[in-house]
């Protein structure tokens, strides 16, 4: 289980080109090894089509993982063995169908831990990129609980904090009790209710339990920075002007013009 340099043969080099800052091209393919394929994966197929934004997280949750990291190959190797003809190995279709995407999340977690990625990240992030595979499943129960179980966790995480403040006492775990008795009982219902509500996605529940923990612990700190970032963005907007397509800020623009 290890990544390679596919050209050489030898220790792993990746190698980027930034073309915008957000997508990326490989200067050389990379080679990933696993314990449950016989034949390697190399990526990509083709150096001059394939591009990559590395890890596709969100701004308002770099704090606790970031886009670039040990686990940068694995981030590389899963984007391009999501679309079909990027790679050169395994093939778990028939007649050319494309690489599964649930088995290609497995290669991905496999592939961060063992270049050293912590496990808590590597099962957040894979717990993350199963939601997109459930998304992109297309069948419509699948995203109904992907949707209905996220949604119920922020509201019952809501309402509990709601309660614990005295303002609105409607959930029964929580009772009518001391501050630090009704903290307690709402930490036990923010695990195990997403612990059962996890238990609905079927063979996606272990990525819906890590999922509705991770959302329910970290509900509150997601909030404060959802506001922050707004703030800024709207701070940035009156001083910079709004942005064009190609991300340029209108009053940036005129002081290049200007100088």
């Amino acid at each position: 289980m290890e990544f390679f340099d596919a050209e050489e043969g030898g220790p792993l080099r990746l190698e980027l080109r930034s073309v915008d800052g957000r997508d990326f091209h490989l200067l050389r393919k990379i080679g990933f090894c696993s314990r449950h394929y016989e034949e390697c994966f190399v990526v990509p197929a083709d150096l001059r089509r394939f591009t990559t934004d590395l890890a596709s997280v969100p701004a308002l949750f770099t704090w606790l993982v970031p886009k670039s990291g040990d686990f940068l190959p694995a981030a590389v190797l899963h984007d391009a063995i999501t679309r079909p003809g990027a790679f050169i190995g395994p093939a778990l279709g028939r007649d050319g169908e494309p690489f599964d995407r649930a088995e290609a999340d497995l290669v991905f977690r496999e592939a961060m831990i063992g270049l050293g990625t912590g496990r808590v990240r590597a099962w957040l992030m894979w717990a993350a990129v199963t939601l997109t595979t459930m998304w992109h499943s297309g069948r419509l129960l699948t995203r109904m609980l992907l949707v209905g179980v996220l949604a119920a966790i922020v509201v019952l995480g809501s309402l509990a904090t709601l309660d614990l403040l005295d303002v609105w006492d409607v959930l029964p775990w929580m009772g009518e009790h001391v501050w630090w008795r009704e903290l307690l009982q709402g930490g036990v219902g923010a695990v195990g209710i997403p612990v059962l509500l996890g238990l609905t996605w079927g063979r996606h529940w272990r990525a819906g339990v890590i999922t509705g923990v991770a959302l329910a612990l970290l509900l509150h700190v997601t909030v404060v920075l959802c506001g922050l970032v707004l703030a800024y963005r709207g701070v940035e907007r009156v001083v910079s002007g709004p942005a064009n397509r190609d991300g340029v800020r209108t009053r940036d623009r005129d002081a290049v013009g200007g100088e």
